[in-house]
């Protein structure tokens, strides 16, 4: 924002997404930005376009906010693009793909190019520490995402998608579509997506191995009943160990998410919540566990501020959330300190067990290589 406001020409100054859809004017008054974008961008970005140009004005954009003589204002929201489909691709020419595809993840080769793209916008669920901009779900179609990915493998030699939006397995019947048409377009890609452990069937799991899923991030966030339900986590303990178990049977890795704090977390929660990454973590991916953050337009963040907790926007950004590994808002009977401590030990023994387990593995491919003369070998750095 300094660098912005700072230069000769400045350009007029426009931001948008999670952080300033829920509080605008503090992120107009701290940036010293023009104009923000509430929700999703694409077509009001358009219509911005259009009033710098003179053929519109801002009290006709909809879903934006300005300030006008210091003080806010606020136009209408817009309503969503219902046919996501109809958005283009992104402009994949004009960035250094060379570069954006060196992304790494669980399970990818050496020589593998990697890149995100979303299979569709949006979560049907309501946990109290997520803020949506947008309600609802909204799909794309399998024909649409089966067209990206082959420009991707066509044009920039991609050979892992990671699918990056909030939730793929929306349904069992909409994942079953998906893995269906990937097999049907022979894709032969290695994939990874956001999931729900409720619907981590053995018949869902095996088709999207079959369709190239080596990867399923669950949010986890807790291993206790009564903190699952304090968070409308709308997930059992029962139907966490299910899937879990049931993913690893699959032969797919499961990415185990649990974080701690959140309204009924004690130290109890917490033991639960290492014992089980200890038992059930393959090792893909380094697990650790992150304080629950209030962020601004979640349940919880009302939910701080109606009990005293948290003054305001600026309160939490500017006393409060310093660090997204340090507890902005204490929503558990221990002090600060307390809660840091117990938090250093938990994660002490989930760094060791990994790091551990990555040293195993490394003498091992070591061994495998010196020993037994492994030419399939790429080096002992990822990249």
């Amino acid at each position: 924002s300094d660098a912005i406001n700072a230069v000769k020409k400045r350009p007029f100054y426009i931001i948008g997404g999670h952080g300033p859809s829920p509080e605008p004017e503090y992120f107009l008054k701290k940036t010293r930005a023009d104009m923000v974008v509430i929700g999703e961008g694409e077509t009001t970005m358009l219509e911005i376009m259009e009033a710098l140009h003179g053929s519109k004005s801002f009290s006709d954009i909809r879903g934006v906010a300005y300030l006008e003589n210091n003080r806010l204002v606020m136009n209408e929201r817009r309503a969503l693009i219902q046919d996501i489909d109809s958005i283009p691709f992104p402009a994949y020419e004009m960035f250094p793909m060379d570069h954006y595809t060196l992304l790494r993840m669980p399970h990818i080769s050496g020589t593998e190019r990697c890149i995100p793209i979303l299979s569709g916008r949006g979560c049907t669920f309501k946990c109290n520490f997520c803020y949506r901009m947008d309600t609802g779900f909204r799909p794309r179609s399998a024909e649409g995402i089966i067209e990206e990915i082959s420009l991707l493998k066509k044009d920039y030699n991609v050979g892992y998608i990671a699918f990056g939006d909030e939730l793929l397995m929306s349904s069992v019947k909409r994942t079953e579509q998906l893995c269906r048409a990937f097999m049907k377009a022979k894709l032969n890609i290695k994939w990874d997506c956001n999931g729900r452990l409720n619907y981590a069937k053995p018949d869902l799991l095996k088709l999207m191995k079959e369709a190239g899923c080596v990867f399923i991030n669950y949010g986890i966030e807790a291993v206790d009943d009564t903190v699952l339900k304090n968070m409308n986590k709308a997930l059992t303990l029962k139907q966490i160990i299910s899937g879990v178990e049931k993913t690893l049977a699959a032969g797919i890795s499961p990415g185990l998410n649990i974080i701690f704090g959140n309204l009924g977390d004690n130290r109890g929660t917490l033991k639960k919540g290492v014992d089980f990454l200890l038992k059930y973590d393959d090792h893909s991916h380094l697990r650790t566990i992150r304080p629950v953050t209030p962020y601004p337009g979640s349940p919880l963040y009302y939910h701080a501020i109606e009990n005293g907790l948290l003054k305001d926007v600026e309160d939490f950004y500017e006393n409060k959330h310093l660090n997204s590994d340090l507890v902005a808002v204490n929503f558990t009977d221990m002090t600060d300190e307390e809660f840091h401590a117990e938090l250093l030990q938990a994660n002490k023994i989930l760094m060791k067990h990994y790091y551990n387990s990555r040293l195993r593995q490394g003498i091992q491919d070591a061994e495998n290589l010196y020993l037994n003369g492994d030419t399939s070998f790429r080096g002992f750095r990822d990249v």
